[in-house]
């Protein structure tokens, strides 16, 4: 068993919190300011009495990632005492960029806490770089994401308290505490230069399909100006954004794999798995890597949503951005802002006159979020990620598939080696991994293995990328058939 230098963790009462009272509308405000994935502040460690405060999970868990600086954030969602005994501990991946709270959006709506009350020791991954995912820096500061979302205005908490964070008398949203001060090194100027031209091309992008409207353009131009100045305020922390997706899956899921089973003691030493999006990828490669090597996956089940290794043959919306691939390689970007970039383009796809009202449908179908979730999710789930990871994510729209940071592996090619029982879920309006995505890579896996379901119906409801998470109606659609499949491959199997 791998040997890792576990972290403490933290446990508080387990009662469902209450939701916080919406704050004022985020329309009118600088979008960026009020995201949580540029405002990494180097700041003073916080006791670990603030950290229960933030997590909404039972226990807040970190493990140190061998070989690097980052110690990964485990949520922890106990199982109920009135659900039945469970033989494995369930553990949750998340998307590309995002960060625990798409599990557990709010108490009425917590994919994590639906499983934990059927008896699932629950966990949520919070890779490197995402949520309260920790890394130690250099010069004597823990760069601490935290500190970011105690500024969200939105989250619940256990205390009902908000975090450190006011609004301006002109409505804008003010950080209260201050960043450390940095050197302002050529090496800086040239990094931000590099990042501005990169959100310069973007901003064109949208331009080009937003002409309709220049006034509405314009206030995007604002917005992401002041997401710039963010950018250069945490430079030096993003220097140290440089990995890639085969990081997570060789170094980071290992690590909080072998964590979890330490902690919950599975008899068989498996894990039941589920994974959103990036998350599914995830576990499709860890399959492939495990079968083209002959190792045990340490999985006795794994459910992906809206998920694939080849996205070549769909018409997922994702190829409209395969253009900025090129400038990001040529410009040397070292980090790509998703989270700012949803941030600031949200007021514009909900508000009046909805200049950018064909985002939304990426994200969820018609009516099937509350809109102060979906507000929330827009605004708080989602982080900033190294270039490095999105262009090898990118190989997914290109002949064989993903392939490993090579070139040379295609993790497809193997897939049909493992021996774990599959579940593949789609959504019948996911505009960024639509159902014949889903299914190109569910038709390399043997019959006997895999199980795969299309959500939506034609009169509705309609599922897009996140509603199989967290739309309106999947706790009475799609959670039952997941909970069936975890259910049938629960049992431990005796030799």
């Amino acid at each position: 068993m791998m040997l890792l230098r576990f972290q403490s963790f933290l446990r508080f009462d387990s009662l469902n919190p209450s939701r916080m009272p919406e704050s004022p509308s985020s329309f009118g405000r600088s979008p960026a300011l009020t995201k949580s994935a540029f405002n990494r502040n180097v700041v003073e460690n916080k006791n670990d009495k603030k950290k229960a405060s933030i997590c909404t999970a039972d226990e807040l868990h970190y493990v140190q990632v061998e070989k690097s600086e980052w110690r990964v954030a485990l949520w922890r969602y106990l199982p109920s005492p009135q659900a039945p005994s469970r033989n494995h501990p369930l553990v949750l991946f998340s998307g590309v960029g995002t960060n625990a709270i798409g599990y557990d959006l709010s108490p009425e709506s917590s994919f994590a806490r639906v499983m934990s009350s059927q008896g699932y020791d629950t966990w949520i991954i919070e890779l490197r770089g995402a949520g309260l995912s920790t890394q130690e820096v250099d010069f004597g500061y823990k760069n601490d994401p935290l500190d970011s979302l105690s500024q969200r205005k939105d989250f619940y908490v256990k205390d009902g308290k908000y975090g450190a964070h006011a609004y301006k008398d002109d409505g804008s949203f003010s950080i209260t505490r201050g960043l450390s001060s940095f050197s302002g090194t050529q090496k800086r100027y040239d990094l931000a230069g590099r990042i501005r031209d990169f959100m310069e091309k973007l901003v064109n992008i949208i331009e080009e399909a937003e002409r309709a409207s220049p006034a509405r353009v314009f206030d995007m131009h604002i917005g992401i100006s002041t997401a710039l100045k963010d950018i250069q305020k945490q430079l030096d922390l993003m220097a140290k954004y440089d990995w890639d997706f085969d990081h997570y899956l060789e170094e980071d899921v290992p690590a909080a794999m072998e964590y979890i089973k330490d902690k919950s003691k599975p008899k068989d030493g498996k894990l039941l798995a589920i994974g959103h999006s990036m998350g599914g990828i995830l576990l499709y490669a860890m399959l492939s890597r495990c079968g083209y090597e002959g190792k045990d996956s340490g999985l006795a089940s794994v459910t992906t949503l809206a998920s694939s290794l080849d996205y070549t043959s769909s018409k997922s919306s994702l190829k409209l951005l395969l253009p900025l691939t090129e400038p990001a390689q040529v410009l040397n970007v070292p980090v790509i802002p998703i989270g700012p970039l949803i941030a600031a383009a949200h007021p514009f796809a909900t508000n009046p006159p909805y200049i950018l009202s064909w985002l939304s449908p990426q994200i969820s179908a018609a009516d099937m979020m509350q809109p102060t979730l979906f507000e929330k999710l827009a605004m708080e789930n989602f982080e900033t990620v190294p270039a490095k990871l999105l262009l090898q994510l990118a190989t997914a729209f290109h002949e064989g598939g993903l392939r490993d940071r090579s070139g040379k592996f295609f993790y497809k090619d193997h897939l049909s080696k493992s021996k774990v029982p599959v579940l593949a879920i789609a959504g019948d309006q996911d505009l960024i991994c639509p159902p014949d995505a889903v299914y190109e890579t569910v038709k390399l896996i043997p019959e006997p293995l895999i199980s795969y379901k299309v959500f939506g119906e034609p009169g509705g409801p309609h599922y897009a990328h996140y509603d199989l998470v967290g739309g309106r109606w999947a706790a009475d659609q799609v959670y039952p058939c997941i909970i069936e499949f975890l259910g049938r491959h629960d049992a431990v199997e005796t030799s």
